[in-house]
């Protein structure tokens, strides 16, 4: 009878309304087949040689809270492209000042890439 009552009073865990992490390799294959058909041909090869950089370097991290934002941010990437909305999105100051200056520097690079880019396209 007591374990009946253990069983009663003993906190459950809250439901969690977020979907499951893909694996590693699945998601980094679903973001390049996502490139193919939701991103302009411009774009694209930028995008595809990011994503491997990007993956490459983070293969061999042990730290499993790294892992799991890395692939959070990811898995939220993949999502922002199914749904078209990747090129809208942009980024609060919440999410720069938890940038470190590395990161900072990866994105003004990018930046400069992507004006490049849409600077040819006009031309």
């Amino acid at each position: 009878m007591k374990q009946t009552l253990v069983r009663l009073v003993r906190a459950r865990r809250p439901e969690r309304d977020v979907e499951a992490l893909l694996p590693p390799l699945q998601l980094y294959r679903s973001i390049l087949r996502a490139h193919v058909h939701h991103l302009p041909v411009e774009v694209r090869f930028m995008g595809d040689e990011y994503v491997k950089a990007e993956f490459k370097a983070h293969k061999n991290i042990d730290n499993p809270l790294h892992i799991v934002g890395f692939l959070t941010e990811w898995q939220d990437y993949l999502r922002s492209l199914e749904k078209g909305s990747w090129s809208e999105g942009k980024l609060t100051k919440q999410e720069l000042d938890k940038m470190s200056p590395e990161q900072i520097g990866q994105l003004y690079e990018l930046m400069q890439a992507t004006k490049k880019i849409g600077q040819e396209s006009d031309e």
